[in-house]
């Protein structure tokens, strides 16, 4: 095992000190779907030392087309996606150290994984959590990049608290929302873009090459085959309420934080509830309305003509509607 990472030390920019500072890094990776599970699988590959990974769905079929880490029997199994993200992981490198968190991101579960974290990739599907991370990773003056694809483009940007503009700071300037890949597809080619250009960023953060890391924001179009990098030093807002001069950070507050949401494209809700709940309790009160199974780390009811999957953190998907008023409606009825 001498040489496992004998070619990216023989790459100059790295070179053996850079691969001890690799090894001694800390990662925080925010969603495991398609671009988590593909910068997971590079950085776990590269050495990373320690790798912490946060995912609050599981893995469908659906998901198979793009998300390089996943199976046919994790599908079937419904297992969450950090844990069978770990499962292949560690068999790719069992030297990396690697916590799974099956939870969702909000501003009270993600501060306490911050500790000792040098960078965090965001890897998620809504924009919700990427600006509690913006304002998050700005008050801890943590370093992190952002990606985010669908269809056939993709964008990165680099986000380094005190020197770059922040997320807010980028609102005016691009057109941060919009489709979903859930609404209108993706294809795998543009995931494999966007991840390549954020474990390169990550790499050079890793190894100090603060020199190098690229300052304009990368847009890209595979299918039409568009490619450009805009330029964003201007973008830098002194009155922004994140990364101003006098921040107020308004995405921590609780008033801001989704309580309910509607998974576009998926004909689902999410209800979060801020207590635990047993699985197994669960599943004696909830037999006796629908079919129900479980795996230890979720509980899938099969109710009427809707699916509802309860997370041991509180956390309901259900499935049929995307009505958030019949979703909470099902829930009442069913949970209390």
């Amino acid at each position: 095992m001498d040489d496992r990472y004998s070619r990216q030390v023989l790459f100059r920019p790295i070179g053996m000190e850079g691969q001890e500072k690799i090894n001694n890094k800390h990662i925080l990776l925010v969603g495991c779907g398609a671009l988590g599970s593909a910068n997971a699988e590079a950085l776990v590959r590269a050495g990373i030392g320690h790798l912490t990974i946060i995912d609050r769905d599981y893995v469908e079929f659906s998901n198979l087309q793009r998300q390089q880490l996943f199976t046919e029997e994790d599908a079937r199994s419904s297992l969450p996606k950090v844990i069978a993200a770990k499962n292949k992981l560690t068999q790719i490198n069992s030297t990396v150290h690697i916590d799974s968190h099956v939870m969702d991101a909000t501003s009270n579960t993600l501060r306490p994984l911050l500790d000792n974290v040098d960078i965090v990739i965001d890897a998620t599907d809504n924009f919700d959590t990427r600006f509690i991370l913006n304002d998050l990773l700005q008050q801890l003056r943590i370093p992190w990049i952002f990606g985010a694809c669908v269809g056939s483009t993709g964008m990165s940007f680099t986000v380094i608290p005190g020197e770059t503009p922040c997320l807010n700071c980028l609102l005016p300037a691009i057109p941060l929302v919009g489709a979903t890949c859930d609404a209108v597809g993706i294809i795998g080619p543009t995931v494999q873009m966007v991840v390549a250009h954020q474990t390169t960023e990550v790499l050079k953060l890793l190894v100090e090459d603060r020199e190098t890391l690229r300052s304009n924001l990368v847009t890209f179009d595979l299918w039409h085959n568009q490619f450009q990098t805009i330029k964003m030093d201007r973008a830098k807002d002194p009155d922004c309420p994140t990364c101003g001069s006098n921040p107020s950070y308004p995405y921590l507050q609780y008033d801001k934080q989704t309580k309910t949401e509607i998974l576009c494209g998926r004909d689902t809700v999410l209800i979060r509830n801020n207590r635990e709940i047993s699985l197994e309790d669960l599943a004696k009160h909830l037999e006796k309305v629908g079919d129900v199974s479980q795996n230890g780390f979720l509980l899938v009811l099969h109710y009427q003509s809707y699916r509802l999957v309860f997370f041991k953190d509180g956390r309901t998907f259900i499935h049929g509607t995307n009505s958030i008023e019949l979703a909470k409606k099902i829930y009442y009825q069913l949970v209390g």
